[in-house]
């Protein structure tokens, strides 16, 4: 009876270990409802749009062994340019850093951590700019990105492309966990 038992225990752990080991990166966020609607504050204030142009709140868990930094994305692929658009990128994120507030990426970047870089958005500035699809279109996907990176920093700056950090985040990539909402005028 004794070596049985030894036996079943052995086993739950190393079942508790494959669960926690399969338990995957993922994102959620305050702000974007259960429906993955985006809000009025994460709309653009301008371009015809009008709202808050305030990041959402991210939090992310379970990033995998090795992380050495973070990064995060918005990108719209719906957008009629023929490359989508990029509305927010962050980069060199610390890999202790596993939340950020909402409006976050406002161009002064007063709410993000020491050393993390935001890069320039298709609106032409360094920051977060909302969602802003063409008035009558299909709605739009604003795929918002965590990316666990395998280096401490990328070599970017306030002036870097989208195209420009996207490559280069994939160039480090570990893993990536996202959430999907849409927005239509």
């Amino acid at each position: 009876m004794k070596k049985r038992s030894v036996i079943t225990v052995a086993a739950l752990t190393a079942m508790s270990f494959q669960i926690l080991a399969a338990t995957p990166f993922s994102m959620t966020s305050q702000d974007i409802s259960g429906e993955r609607r985006l809000a009025q504050q994460q709309v653009f204030e301008g371009f015809g749009c009008h709202g808050g142009n305030t990041s959402p709140q991210l939090a992310w868990t379970n990033p995998p062994a090795g992380t050495k930094s973070f990064a995060v994305t918005v990108y719209d692929p719906d957008a009629p340019t023929g490359s989508g658009w990029w509305h927010w990128t962050v980069a060199n994120i610390s890999a202790k850093t596993q939340t950020l507030p909402a409006d976050a990426g406002n161009p002064n970047g007063e709410k993000l951590p020491a050393g993390v870089v935001q890069g320039r958005n298709d609106f032409g500035y360094s920051g977060f700019g909302g969602a802003c699809p063409p008035a009558g279109d299909k709605p739009h996907r604003y795929q918002i990105t965590v990316w666990a990176l395998d280096v401490d920093n990328l070599p970017v700056d306030k002036n870097a492309s989208g195209a420009l950090v996207g490559f280069m985040l994939n160039s480090h990539v570990l893993a990536k966990a996202q959430l999907t909402a849409t927005y239509s005028r």
